[in-house]
């Protein structure tokens, strides 16, 4: 198909575009009249227990406090821990990113932290949100202790290093509107071609004549 084959199948289906253009359009106006999202993060962090012989309690690291937090985060993100935050207010996406970087104050891969984050319609749904999953991940490690029957004194705590935080979510919005009058163009072209293809083959057969012929390596196909 040349150019102006395709510039004359356009103009015949003028239509199809004129539609692909309000559909781009309705787009862009959403775009541009979104709704604000606010995105929540906290860190909350496993501490280990104060012993008698080592009362600090960044001098009695145990690597296992990486591997208690990684388990309790799958917990939470398996099907059954996801009906858990349903059921306890938590609707919607959420993220629990293991952080075991380490700074000054919590050495690499021996405490623990977690980044809880919730993306919601407002910020104090956010924070309500990215609360309540902490409330369920402490819940959770208490849990597990309980099970061992781990003396009071011996267990490992949850703490809050970070409180939650909501913040508005920026989006590049002249992006959103090249993407979205770009991909409004391509299936506008591509659309009024297929309908142009379409009518005209329905046209052939109902006029009753003959398919176009294709050669394929010297043996006539009938298209």
């Amino acid at each position: 198909m040349s150019p102006r084959d395709v510039a004359e199948a356009l103009l015949r289906r003028w239509y199809v575009l004129l539609l692909a253009l309000a559909l781009t359009a309705a787009g862009a106006y959403k775009v541009l009249h979104s709704a604000p999202q606010y995105l929540s993060s906290a860190v909350v962090v496993l501490k280990p227990p104060v012993t008698g012989n080592q009362p600090n309690q960044l001098t009695n690291l145990q690597p296992p406090l990486a591997t208690l937090s990684y388990g309790v985060i799958q917990q939470l993100e398996s099907p059954a821990g996801r009906k858990e935050l349903d059921s306890a207010g938590v609707q919607g996406s959420f993220q629990l990113i293991p952080r075991n970087s380490g700074t000054s104050a919590t050495p690499r891969y021996l405490i623990p932290s977690v980044q809880v984050q919730a993306q919601r319609a407002g910020a104090v749904e956010a924070d309500r949100a990215v609360s309540r999953i902490i409330e369920v991940y402490t819940k959770h490690v208490t849990d597990l202790q309980d099970s061992q029957q781990i003396a009071p004194g011996s267990r490992i705590s949850a703490s809050v290093l970070v409180a939650p935080s909501a913040a508005p979510v920026q989006g590049t919005r002249s992006r959103a509107l090249a993407g979205t009058a770009l991909l409004g163009g391509i299936f506008g072209i591509l659309g009024a071609l297929w309908c142009d293809r379409y009518a005209l083959r329905r046209r052939k057969r109902k006029d009753g004549s003959p398919e176009p012929v294709r050669r394929t390596a010297g043996v006539p196909v009938a298209n």
